[in-house]
């Protein structure tokens, strides 16, 4: 597994859902696991088969989030010196070439990644069209509706 790039809200984010996961999550599926067998035949109790299930869960997840953490890149955006350029971690205002709408996205990592927020993942199309260009450049968008044409008004390190 190669290195995973995170900001640094992004690695904070994973470091909580893991303490979670530990301190909460896995105590409670142990917990139901006990009550579960207390109430006799393993073989037909679907109570003991659905705590199995959900610790096989989490126990899954704290394993991917450890190997996500344990391989994270972190960046800081405030501490970037990129002269301008659209890197990870940046937020970028976009005018949409074709309809005059200005967006504005922050380029982050793919388990960061929401929409809703606008933050785009490192690996969606629009950002590795717009990654190494500056302010008042052209990015061409190769995306399922054809292609789409992006001005980048600018990039902020924050």
């Amino acid at each position: 597994m190669g290195t995973v790039p995170l900001t640094v809200i992004g690695a904070e984010k994973l470091r909580t859902e893991l303490h979670e996961m530990k301190t909460v999550q896995r105590h409670a599926v142990i917990a139901a696991i006990a009550e579960a067998r207390a109430h006799g035949d393993l073989s037909e109790n679907a109570e003991y088969d659905a705590a199995k299930e959900r610790q096989s869960f989490v126990e899954g997840r704290i394993a991917e989030l450890e190997g996500k953490l344990s391989n994270a890149q972190i960046i800081n955006p405030a501490l970037l010196d990129a002269d301008g350029a659209c890197v990870f971690g940046a937020t970028i205002d976009l005018e949409d070439m074709a309809s005059g709408t200005v967006v504005t996205y922050q380029i982050v990592g793919d388990d960061e990644a929401d929409i809703k927020q606008r933050k785009i993942s490192i690996s969606s199309p629009i950002s590795r069209a717009l990654i190494g260009k500056y302010p008042g450049d052209v990015a061409e968008v190769f995306a399922p509706s054809g292609v789409r044409e992006y001005e980048i008004l600018d990039v902020k390190y924050i």
